[in-house]
């Protein structure tokens, strides 16, 4: 799917604000977002926010409604992107990433895995979730400690991406764990890394919208669920989420900005969850809750 960069410049310290407002906008959305500084002395940024395409013009009215109630009118211009699968392109270049035991990598680097690793083998695809960034790293930190701790026996991956944190735990743990996404082409990259990783006897993977698929009453009520997605879904999500825990179950959320942490904390404060450990990683947190 090809995407269009809309952009335009602004002056700090309005740039910032309108930048963080944009965030806020369009973080339901998964647009990506980016602020990148012009000319220092001027104080000038180059905001953009990257539509999908037939999202356009839509994006486009978004931004300049958030902008008009801040008082601003910015010119904006529109690049279209070629059609190119950008994780694969990224993916090229990018090197093993290591967290605890566990070493994500390509097949170009199978080379890397050391005595007493446990090699995650992940394939460039369109899924989000390759390791690289502080959110998954983060729930791999955590889930290493979960299932030492507590030896839990049947598995949640809510949002899998491309399946890392369900092919994880079944390395680590040897148990059932049943990995969903609301997207149907993430759902096939994890079905494939999940036979990559050869733990396919221990991953089931759907593609799912929330809790309403009966694929989760089937395979629930789970002892452990991790969720890497977005603060406000995981906020939503909260009371579905004890529904489908067991008692004493653990909890590990994240795709959480560390401003968003104590929101988050609340609304399953609210659901009877207690809170356990906050971890930080590259401005996101990964939050470990139990019921």
């Amino acid at each position: 799917m090809s995407q269009t960069r809309l952009h335009f410049i602004a002056t700090r310290p309005a740039s910032t604000g309108l930048f963080a407002a944009l965030e806020t906008e369009f973080e339901d959305d998964g647009l990506p977002i980016a602020i990148m500084e012009l000319d220092e002395d001027a104080g000038t940024d180059e905001i953009s926010v990257y539509a999908d395409d037939g999202t356009t013009q839509e994006v486009e009215r978004r931004i300049l409604a958030i902008a008009a109630r801040h008082d601003l009118s910015p010119s904006l211009e529109q690049e279209v992107l070629p059609d190119i699968d950008w994780v694969t392109k990224s993916l090229e270049g990018l090197k093993p990433v290591r967290a605890g035991r566990f070493l994500v990598h390509g097949s170009h680097d199978r080379d890397r895995r050391r005595t007493g690793d446990i090699g995650i083998e992940i394939e460039a695809g369109l899924a989000f979730g390759t390791g690289h960034h502080g959110t998954t790293a983060g729930c791999l930190e955590v889930l290493t400690q979960v299932v030492r701790r507590e030896s839990p026996r049947n598995a949640l991956d809510l949002g899998t991406g491309s399946a890392v944190l369900a092919i994880a735990l079944a390395k680590m743990a040897r148990i059932s764990v049943l990995a969903t996404d609301i997207d149907a082409v993430a759902t096939a990259v994890a079905k494939e890394n999940v036979r990559l990783n050869a733990v396919s006897a221990y991953v089931e993977t759907a593609t799912a919208a929330g809790f309403q698929n009966p694929v989760f009453a089937r395979r629930g009520p789970f002892d452990l669920i991790v969720a890497n997605i977005l603060a406000r879904p995981l906020m939503k999500l909260a009371p579905q989420m004890a529904a489908h825990l067991l008692p004493g179950g653990s909890l590990v959320l994240s795709g959480i900005l560390d401003r968003q942490r104590d929101a988050v904390v609340a609304a399953y404060a609210g659901q009877r969850f207690r809170h356990v450990r906050t971890l930080h990683r590259e401005g996101w947190v990964t939050i470990h809750l139990k019921r």
